[in-house]
Parts: structure tokens; sequence; C-alpha cells
């Protein structure tokens, strides 16, 4: 049974209760009878209540013809405070019928079993059943995937695998808000930079969950040395250290400080509680962040321009992160995804993580994707199209541009507009290769996101003291695939597409038929945009390529 073999791969006790295994033992002495069935129903509820007790999820896959008999075994589960889950298998009996292996509907209507549900003895539904499940019409996965949610809805799978993850939101009520602010204008100050305020905004909305706050230093270390978070005994990825760095001033003027305001631009943001000041070790932050060492690498430059000192503390955030860009409609968080997920009635999601244009290559490993969810019986997966929104490089498209080349690509319809939610995910870049990408996949397990496409050479970018790339293009791919701490997401591997000469079109990469492919660069593509030039029709959409086009002639 699916759903038992998916609760136990989570490390779920689970087991079904069905006829074969228990009209032939317990209740062989039972027929078909109306009081037979109710008798068979009360004990299989008693036996069920014994599984819920011992902690194993007991599925009883039994037909339970009469509300009355579904009630009985709610109350006894209500009555021992154990949870009862109603689930309809809402099949027609055609269906029922088809997938009789048995042959016992056959004995039914010819008369041999006599009072069978359905042919010759009534079926009440339920009124109001936690869950239905369309087994005629939907997928198995799609099946699973109801009950599962169902399960994790009624609180059933806490603290489990199978759980959606956590979303751990660190904005204080509407009810503690009025005090806190008043609170933080009497507290000293320390003012975050805008790169401070991009992780600012990651902790306060949940993206880096379990985290409270900017990191202590026990922290600092387990996320260095495992890149992985331990809290309650339970492991959470989290490759890329999450860090508040100070100056010795200001470290010794709030050294005995209980709480510090946070502030950009004189905005005062959050409060920091009881924080933790340690030294700001840089040669060894970067040395292991990277995997490598050379003080020319945009980020690392970066964090040699901060503060000999990092505090940590757990963070209250007063005020939601606005940029007022233009673009805070694009940013959503962890939960509002969830929400809008459910809103378009995706049964599956995947996730494609960018820091560049959309060209069509892109465009169909995403849409290759969901073709194949599709033949793996998911009615609706949807696309989230997340590209990366806080700090970049400087010779990296920013952020306005490539909002406006992907929204060209929706409205050319190169990506299903109607599958596909466009989201800022605020996090800054750190180039830091295999790495930063379990990062990017770590943070969007918190959107309920099941499948990650990773990319070639994901968070990569060339040697900045040598002419080749800092990292192995396979490399990234490998280590997620391998990552500890990201146990939901199924890995979908990145496969090499290049401008198919014979087709028009971009395709995947066939290497016995390698006269037929051209590889079109990065180098390349900038350098043609930037002169105002055409590559081959069909490398991008026309308009999302006049959106390129207009950028590179904006900075002349």
């Amino acid at each position: 049974m699916k759903l038992e073999e998916h609760l136990i791969a989570k490390g779920v006790p689970a087991y079904v209760l069905d006829g074969d295994n228990v009209r032939h033992g317990l209740n062989k002495d039972l027929g078909f009878s109306l009081a037979d069935r109710e008798e068979n129903i009360r004990r299989i509820g008693e036996v069920s209540k014994l599984f819920a007790d011992a902690g194993v999820v007991c599925l009883v896959s039994f037909i339970s013809p009469l509300r009355k008999d579904r009630d009985f075994a709610r109350s006894i589960h209500k009555n021992s405070e154990l949870p009862f889950i109603e689930c309809h298998i809402n099949t027609s009996l055609s269906v029922c019928e088809d997938r009789d292996v048995k042959g016992l509907y056959q004995k039914a209507r010819a008369g041999v079993i006599k009072g069978f549900t359905g042919i010759d003895s009534p079926y009440e539904p339920p009124l109001n059943p936690e869950c239905v499940v369309k087994s005629g019409e939907d997928s198995i996965e799609t099946c699973v995937a109801k009950v599962i949610k169902t399960l994790d809805d009624n609180g059933v799978l806490k603290g489990s695998k199978a759980a959606s993850p956590e979303v751990r939101e660190l904005f204080v009520s509407a009810a503690e808000k009025d005090a806190k602010v008043a609170e933080a204008e009497t507290l000293p100050k320390i003012e975050m930079t805008k790169m401070d305020l991009e992780w600012f905004q990651i902790l306060s909305e949940g993206w880096a969950t379990p985290l409270n706050g900017f990191m202590r230093e026990d922290e600092m270390l387990q996320s260095l040395h495992f890149n992985c978070l331990v809290k309650n005994g339970e492991s959470y990825n989290q490759s890329i250290p999450i860090c508040l760095a100070v100056s010795t001033e200001i470290k010794e003027a709030n050294k005995e400080a209980k709480a510090v305001a946070l502030t950009y631009e004189g905005k005062t943001y959050g409060i920091l509680r009881n924080p933790e000041f340690y030294t700001h070790r840089k040669e060894e932050r970067c040395a292991r962040t990277w995997g490598t060492y050379t003080v020319n690498h945009p980020h690392i430059k970066k964090i040699y321009e901060q503060g000999d000192w990092l505090v940590g503390g757990d963070l209250e955030a007063l005020h939601r992160v606005q940029w007022n860009d233009g673009l805070d409609k694009y940013r959503k968080t962890p939960l509002e995804l969830r929400a809008r997920f459910e809103e378009l009635g995706a049964d599956a999601v995947f996730v494609f993580q960018l820091r560049n244009p959309v060209h069509n290559g892109h465009a169909l490993l995403m849409t290759d994707t969901a073709k194949k969810l599709k033949e793996r019986g998911y009615k609706k997966p949807v696309l989230l199209l997340h590209p990366l929104g806080g700090w970049t490089k400087a010779d990296d498209v920013p952020l306005e541009w490539r909002m406006k080349q992907h929204d060209a690509v929706l409205e050319e319809k190169v990506l299903d507009p109607e599958a596909t939610v466009v989201a800022i995910w605020p996090s800054p870049m750190s180039y830091a290769g295999p790495t930063e990408v379990q990062w990017h996949a770590k943070a969007r397990l918190v959107t309920g996101a099941q499948f990650y496409i990773v990319g070639r050479d994901p968070a990569g970018m060339g040697h900045p003291d040598r002419k080749e790339d800092i990292y192995d293009h396979t490399h990234g791919r490998r280590v997620l695939s391998m990552a500890p701490g990201i146990p939901q997401f199924e890995i979908v591997p990145f496969k090499v597409a290049a401008y198919n000469k014979t087709k028009g079109a971009m395709d995947f990469y066939d290497p016995e038929n390698h006269d037929n492919f051209e590889f079109i660069s990065g180098t390349r593509m900038r350098k043609t945009a930037r002169e105002g030039g055409a590559l081959p029709d069909g490398f991008m959409a026309p308009k999302a390529w006049k959106v390129l086009q207009a950028y590179y002639a904006s900075l002349q």
C-alpha cells in the first residue's frame, strides 16, 4: 500500500488493517450480515485505538458502510484523546468492480454473496470527512499526497520527516507590537548594512528555520563545520552562516546590554535579545564556506570590509522588510507561497532557483520537469520560479531587469503562466558553489515544495585570480543529492541544453549528433545583447531578449 510505504519510508510507524489480515484471524467468525459488519467495525475500531495509543498510524481500509459504526470508532478515539481521521475514498461502483481481482462483486451480482455493499446492501457516505480522495480519478501519488496533507494538518505527523517543514517566522504578534516598538526606542542601537537587512528579512520570514536570530557562536560553528544545525536532536541543513558583524566600538558599547535595537537608515526593524558577542574569525569563515581562499572573491571582499566581531541573539522582528522598489509585490513569504500553491490546486511544486535571465534552455528543463511529473500521475504540478533578490556581484544583471525579463518570458508563454508562480527570494548571493547550493535548496523546503531543479555549476563563478571556474560544475548537483538535513526534496538533475541548428530551437544535447548543436555561452549572450545584435531564433523569447538588450544599452 503506497500510503503505508510512504509513511514508513519517512520514519513514521504505520500499519494497514484490511480484510485480508483481519477477517482470516481476529474476525474469521463473522460473515457479511449487517450485524456481523457492525461487529467487524466495532472490533477494528478498538484495535485501531490500541495502535494509535502505541504511536502507530493505523490505516483502516475497511468499507465501513454505516455512519453510526464510523461514529463509534471516532468516539472511542476521542474519549481516549487520540486523533481520528475519516477519509472518504470516493470511488465509483464501476471502478470498484474493475479492480475486484477476487471476483467478489461478480459473486454478489450472481447472488452467491448476500449483503454486499453497493450491490444489495447500502453505503452511507460520510457527511463531513476530514479528507476526500477520488481514487478513480486522481493518481496514486495525488491520493497519497492528499492523505499526507490531512494527517499533517491535523498534527498526526508532527516532528516526523513526513510532516511539512516548520516555518518559524520571527515577527512579534500584533498584540505585542506597539509595546515592543516603544521599548526598542529606549534600547541601544546597532545600524545594519543593506546586506544585513537582507539576512534580517531571511530570518524574520522563516527561510532559515529553525534559527531564532543571527547566529550565536555555537550555531556558527555547527554551520561552518557540519553544514547543519542541531535542534532538539534534529539536524537541519544550514550550510551558509547567517551572521551580524559589528565593530569593536559597537561591541564594547553593548557587551553588557540585555537587548539591542537593529536599525537600517534610521528605521528600527527589530530587537536582538540576550546578544552574544564573539570574534569574527574572517579567514576561517571564508576558507570553510568557500573551500578556497582569495580576497579577490567578491563576497569574501565584503566580509573583510565588515567588523571584527559578530553578534548573535534571539530576534524579534517589528516590521516586515519593504524595499519600495516596485518589486515588493513579488516578495512572498514561505507561508504566502504555501497559500498560493493551495489556491492553484497544486499537487506538486518544483523550484527553479536562478540569478540570471531565463533563456529557452532553462525553459526546456522546467517544462520537461512538469511533463515528467504529469507522467508520474500528478495533475497540477506548479513551478516556483524563484530568482535570488539579495546582493549580487557588480557584473550580474540587476534584479529589476531580471524581473522584467522573467515577466516577458511568461507573457510570451514560454512557461505556462497558469502553472507558474514568480517570486523573489531575498537572500544575498555568496558564490560558494556546492556549499551554497545546499542553502538554496534548504531555504525552499519551507515553501512546501517537493522537487528542486539543480543547474549546471550552481552558485559557481569564474576564479578571480585564474582563468578557470572555482568549482567543478558537477559537484553542486552531486553534493546536493547527498546533503544531510534536506529529506523532503527530490532533486531533479540538470540536463545539458544547447541550440539545435536543425530544429531552430533549444534542445537537450545529444552527443551522437554533436554537429547539430551550438553552445551559446553567457559571454557571447552578453556581448551580443550589449551590441544590440541577435542570437539564433529560438534561443530566447523575443520580448525577453529585447529586455536584455535594453539593459545593456542602459549601461552605455
